[in-house]
């Protein structure tokens, strides 16, 4: 097959590629730039944007004897990854950028244009699986290596998508394995750390970033019972589940610390409360997709068992899951999905993704619109 590697300038896309070289498919690597921010290119970011990282790519190419391309997608990527996420967080809710840039980037944009260009599949460093069933229908399932899955963060990919994704780490049983392989085809990246945090804020600051995209207004922080309990310099700093920095000038009546519950950026609002009212036992998804064809339940309605993950290395916890149309308040009809948790989670926010498993199996994904605790709902 004619195979795009994205290269990253990690160490898992340059195995990958190396991979798919050795299976004897005709290999062109690509390095996509996706910021045009000077602090995600000096030298010593934390994210995956960097020059260095388009450096490493280049030679990882070089060694594998391929081809060697570097693709502009930052207003794309400004657009659907940066904006939506300073968006979100404008609403109240705690975005995914890295799903959005699956989504929209790698898994769109790119294989758009690899497809436009003549290309069979796009080749990535994941750590996720496709599998066919029987009838020749492409899956996506779990990695054999657990701890480094990443196929909650591919959960947006659709069934045309998958028909052109090629994830060779898939089988691999450790990061530990693909850093000797590297070692052992003279990749100079082998030993290369991970990139980690949000790759367009390059300190880590997220709260610090934020501050500079949006208005903030001092507002009030109120308890579960609606009773102001202090004060804040702005609501869309805060996400749920948080703890420190709420500088309270009422103690919780029982000496116990309290946590951000909800935002309510509509009333400019902070809610906190016990630890004990974060458990959410209901979620209700929006922009529902599915990876692969789903499964027969979800066109009639009926419910399934499934799990249910909310974050990229969460633990994921049994779950009834059906789909349902509803009708919004401009009478537009839309399907939801509505997800019961058998065990509650903790601290989850309205923007989080969540990804349904039946076993290995991805089955789909939807942005949380709302999350409902039970226990709150009976105060």
């Amino acid at each position: 097959m004619r195979v795009l590697a994205a290269m990253s300038g990690g160490v898992d896309s340059a195995v990958a590629a190396a991979r798919a070289v050795e299976a004897g498919h005709d290999v062109v690597g690509v390095h996509l730039a996706l910021s045009r921010m000077p602090g995600t290119l000096r030298t010593g970011s934390r994210g995956c944007c960097t020059i260095e990282d388009s450096r490493d790519a280049w030679r990882a190419c070089d060694v594998l004897g391929i081809p060697y391309y570097v693709w502009d997608f930052s207003e794309r990527f400004k657009e659907d990854v940066v904006q939506d996420f300073i968006d979100e967080y404008a609403a109240g809710r705690t975005p995914n950028p890295c799903m959005r840039c699956n989504e929209r980037i790698k898994f769109a944009a790119l294989l758009e244009k690899a497809i436009a260009l003549g290309f069979d599949a796009v080749c990535t460093g994941h750590y996720a699986k496709v599998i066919e069933d029987a009838d020749g229908n492409r899956e996506l399932h779990r990695a054999a290596d657990w701890a480094k899955d990443q196929s909650y963060v591919l959960g947006v990919l659709t069934h045309e998508q998958l028909k052109h994704s090629m994830f060779p780490l898939a089988d691999t049983p450790s990061k530990a394995e693909v850093r000797a392989e590297a070692e052992r085809r003279g990749l100079s990246v082998a030993n290369k750390p991970d990139s980690h945090d949000i790759c367009f804020i390059s300190d880590g600051d997220t709260r610090g970033w934020l501050a500079e995209k949006i208005e903030m207004t001092t507002g009030d922080i109120v308890d579960e019972t609606g009773t102001k309990v202090g004060e804040h310099p702005g609501a869309n700093a805060f996400t749920v589940g948080q703890r420190r920095g709420l500088k309270l000038g009422t103690p919780a009546a029982d000496g116990k610390p309290r946590f951000v519950l909800e935002i309510r950026p509509k009333e400019n609002k902070v809610v906190v409360g016990p630890e004990a009212l974060l458990a959410i036992d209901e979620l209700r998804g929006i922009k529902v997709s599915w990876a692969g064809l789903p499964i027969t339940e979800v066109a009639t309605g009926a419910e399934f068992d499934c799990y249910a993950q909310v974050r990229a290395h969460g633990d994921p916890v049994p779950a009834v899951a059906h789909v349902e149309a509803v009708t919004d308040d401009s009478g537009t009809e839309r399907a939801e999905l509505v997800v019961t948790l058998t065990d509650p989670l903790r601290g989850v926010a309205p923007g989080q993704t969540v990804v349904l498993y039946q076993g290995s199996r991805v089955l789909g994904q939807a942005t949380i619109d709302a999350a409902r605790s039970l226990q709150r709902a009976a105060l």
